[in-house]
């Protein structure tokens, strides 16, 4: 896991505004917002992959007749095999809008840090640490 540290060193010539500690904060937000999206992106990565397992399993049924139980909510409702794959096929087109929804805010965020990292590299250089932490 990586975490991205904010840091000042204690350096007697430098001097720190209070627009410099908007931005120090304004970043910190920021890759906090973006790691939490990272984290759902991830999450809904998984959903559409157990989504297609679950349509690519369906497919090698023989059985056309045959009910399957498709769970909304707590309930599970049985359906064709047919309205079952067409309710699956909604659910991944939903989750792969949702995925890029996503990740254009994370692009967003990206371009922000990036303005931020520039700023106020500038100003305090190597007194302030913004790369990404191990841990």
């Amino acid at each position: 896991m990586f975490l991205y540290g904010v840091s000042l060193m204690a350096v007697e010539d430098v001097n720190v505004t209070f627009e410099d500690q908007k931005k120090i904060n304004t970043f910190a937000r920021n890759t906090n917002r973006m790691t939490e999206f990272k984290d759902e992106i991830e999450a809904k990565k998984k959903s559409l992959q157990n989504l297609q397992d679950a349509s690519d399993d369906l497919m090698m049924a023989e059985d056309d007749t045959l009910n399957i139980p498709y769970q909304i909510g707590d309930v599970f409702i049985s359906h064709t095999q047919e309205e079952t794959q067409e309710m699956l096929e909604a659910a991944k087109e939903q989750l792969e809008q949702e995925i890029k929804e996503l990740e254009g805010k994370v692009s967003a965020i990206q371009r922000v840090l990036g303005d931020l990292k520039v700023q106020l590299y500038a100003k305090f250089g190597n007194n302030i640490n913004l790369e990404a932490d191990e841990s």
